[in-house]
């Protein structure tokens, strides 16, 4: 396929339908990109290369415009002394420069028109191209989304799931043995001498307060009888 002819089909495109009736749209739209870069490399330098020979006329029709210039100035000098062959030759000169300076200001034209053809086409090409290159960076943000969303669904399920759930009930199971596991550890050893002197001081201190109040429901007793015999 031509360049020209593959620059036609990429500006007629339309983008967005291409990729609604695609089964891989990033793909598609990574192979679009590719064809548009390598068709506006092809352009640039076509147009590269018609830049380049216009310049080479322009020198060339400054180099002929000077010498008609130059035999433009010859004939009447001839005239003036008296040779009027010589300055028939100038004007023969004169006008062969001239044919060719047409020549060349028409080839001018021509390359002036193919650059600026070349450099609209450049323009569109790149309009297009930056055009797919957004679609491009949406699509490839719409499938990281899709991924991440899909792979938090399947976590859901995963956890939602029967052998999920019972691995948690043998987890928390295994937790509470550890618990129970800890609590055991000292259940029906020997008390040891500090808790021995501690229960001990305690003993003592309980018995002191339940005499105490043996001594005074005694009295309390005493007082009453006391009363009664009098």
């Amino acid at each position: 396929m031509g360049i020209f002819t593959r620059f036609r089909d990429i500006i007629s495109s339309n983008i967005n339908a291409m990729l609604d009736k695609a089964e891989d749209p990033e793909k598609l739209i990574r192979l679009m990109i590719r064809e548009m870069e390598d068709t506006l490399i092809e352009i640039k330098a076509s147009c590269a290369g018609v830049m380049a020979g216009r310049k080479k006329i322009q020198r060339q029709l400054d180099e002929v415009r000077a010498r008609i210039e130059y035999w433009n100035e010859k004939a009447p000098l001839a005239v003036s002394k008296g040779r009027d062959d010589l300055a028939r030759e100038a004007l023969l000169e004169k006008r062969k420069h001239m044919n060719r300076a047409e020549t060349l200001e028409k080839e001018l034209m021509e390359h002036n028109g193919l650059v600026e053809d070349y450099q609209n086409d450049i323009r569109q090409l790149e309009e297009k191209l930056g055009t797919a290159r957004e679609k491009q960076r949406i699509l490839v943000q719409r499938h990281i989304h899709a991924n991440g969303k899909r792979r938090a669904q399947e976590d859901i399920r995963r956890v939602g799931s029967t052998e999920a759930l019972l691995k948690f009930d043998e987890f928390e199971n295994r937790i509470e043995r550890m618990e129970a596991e800890a609590e055991l550890v000292n259940f029906g050893s020997r008390p040891t001498l500090k808790e021995d002197l501690d229960n001990i001081s305690t003993d003592e201190d309980i018995e002191k307060e339940l005499q105490d109040i043996k001594s005074s429901y005694v009295s309390g007793e005493g007082d009453t009888n006391n009363s009664s015999g009098h």
